[in-house]
């Protein structure tokens, strides 16, 4: 049967391709949880700004649901489309709009992989230093959209320190040019910061101006072997004393071994607990003394240094490979943050908690742990059903939730919030906070058609 309201959209916008094949429905409507049958109206796919606009209007004449996608890398649910909402996918925006070398900018339309924004930064002699795993797929739409961090925090900060400016789409279909570039400007409030984590809830951002850094100076790559938990947090700390810091990485053996059963070859001749990988501006005699310093202390049984940029890949692979590796179990993530000086005690009790609440489960620890965020993946049983599944890591992710708030921390570090860590808000968030993020949505977005239902209900 022919949907009226489609018809009135293919006449407003006659450019427009609309996909509502079933497979086209399966693939757009979901993102990498896997845990939402989508059920969207059907898939919009504008060229350009102007067509984003259009389908804000026609979604407001109708009261139709828009749910924006990009990369659908997210691990939240914040591009799952499960309730009849049209998908407004970018993935025809994604150009190359200018390079500025005077500002150092580089402006992408909000389609665009962030490793195609990384490439064309570095055509240029600097780079755009936001980077993750997922870099291919996963595009700067999205990374605006929940300020995403990834491996190199330590050094150059989230995606918000790095968007000189961008363009939103509003819920009204009204386009707002939101700082323009600029560096500096006190001219009221700066409402770009409000779009960038708002999880496409206040607009689609359509086009983005990208801050770009020098070119990353020579590093080098250190696997280490830990004995225990407890060494982690002091290697840290004197890493960060006698190097300059480009990634401090954290991973169980559990994590290992998942990787290692895709491809690739054990670094070391025994097994070790616990790992660490980081990067570091090149000081060989520095990086020497460190190691020794730290296998003296007892925080280190043995290591690995790259000799070669082949060899440092290989290494961030192990790395860089664990979600991969470990989608086939169909994992329950949290994603968490706590303050640095927060970690040590955080990472006791969350151990404890985990142990004594899954005793039957397989859980899998990793993260950028010198930005105080980590990823704990509880693994599904293969015979167990997806629905009580996910009732019993709900259970226990009640008691992490109690454990943050305790520590001050955050039930997400750089996923959002999405479906997935609503109901948990309210221990990151006061009451209070939350009331006033309802009252910029609804300005923003007075119909409440921009991904309704995701980071917290009207």
């Amino acid at each position: 049967m022919t949907d009226l309201r489609l018809d009135a959209l293919r006449h407003a916008l006659p450019g427009l391709r609309l996909l509502d094949a079933a497979a086209d429905l399966e693939h757009y409507g979901r993102d990498a949880t896997r845990r939402w049958t989508p059920a969207p109206l059907a898939i919009a796919q504008p060229a350009n700004t102007g067509e984003v606009q259009g389908i804000a209007r026609w979604a407001n004449e109708h009261r139709i649901a828009l749910v924006p996608s990009g990369g659908r890398t997210g691990l939240s649910g914040g591009a799952v489309a499960a309730n009849g909402e049209l998908v407004v996918s970018l993935e025809r925006m994604r150009r190359v709009l200018a390079f500025d070398p005077v500002d150092r900018t580089l402006t992408v339309e909000a389609g665009i992989p962030l490793q195609a924004a990384q490439d064309a930064a570095r055509e240029h002699g600097l780079q755009y230093p936001v980077d993750f795993a997922s870099r291919g797929t996963a595009t700067i739409g999205g990374g605006i959209a929940t300020n995403a961090g990834g491996v190199r925090v330590l050094r150059y900060g989230n995606t918000r320190e790095w968007i000189a400016g961008l363009k939103l789409v509003t819920g009204t279909g009204e386009l707002l040019d939101l700082n323009r570039g600029l560096l500096k400007n006190s001219s009221g409030y700066d409402l770009r910061h409000l779009a960038i984590g708002a999880e496409g809830t206040l607009g689609i951002v359509v086009e983005a101006t990208l801050r770009l850094a020098d070119p990353p100076p020579p590093t080098g790559v250190m696997l280490l072997a830990l004995p225990g938990f407890d060494a982690i947090m002091p290697l840290f700390a004197q890493l960060r004393r006698t190097l300059r810091l480009e990634a401090f990485e954290f991973l169980t053996d559990k994590a290992l071994r998942h990787v290692l059963a895709h491809s690739g070859k054990d670094p070391f001749d025994s097994t070790h607990p616990y790992y660490v990988l980081t990067e570091f501006e090149v000081d060989e005699a520095a990086a020497l003394s460190a190691f020794e310093h730290a296998v003296g202390q007892g925080w280190v049984e043995d290591g690995v240094i790259a000799a070669s940029e082949a060899q440092a890949a290989e290494l961030w692979r192990l790395r860089e490979g664990i979600s991969e590796s470990l989608a086939p179990h169909t994992p329950y993530k949290n994603d968490v943050a706590v303050r640095v000086s927060a970690m040590p005690a955080f990472l006791a009790e969350a151990d404890a908690l985990l142990g004594r609440e899954y005793p039957d489960f397989e859980v899998v620890w990793f993260g950028h742990i010198g930005d105080g965020n980590l990823h704990i993946n509880v693994l599904k049983p293969a015979g167990m059903a997806q629905g009580a599944f996910a009732e019993r890591c709900g259970g226990v992710t009640v008691h992490l939730a109690e454990l943050l708030e305790k520590h001050g921390g955050s039930i997400s570090a750089e996923h959002g919030i999405g479906l997935a860590k609503k109901p948990w808000l309210l221990g990151t968030r006061s009451a209070a906070e939350i009331e006033l993020m309802r009252g910029i949505r609804r300005v923003f977005d007075p119909n409440r058609i921009m991904n309704p239902g995701k980071v917290f209900d009207p």
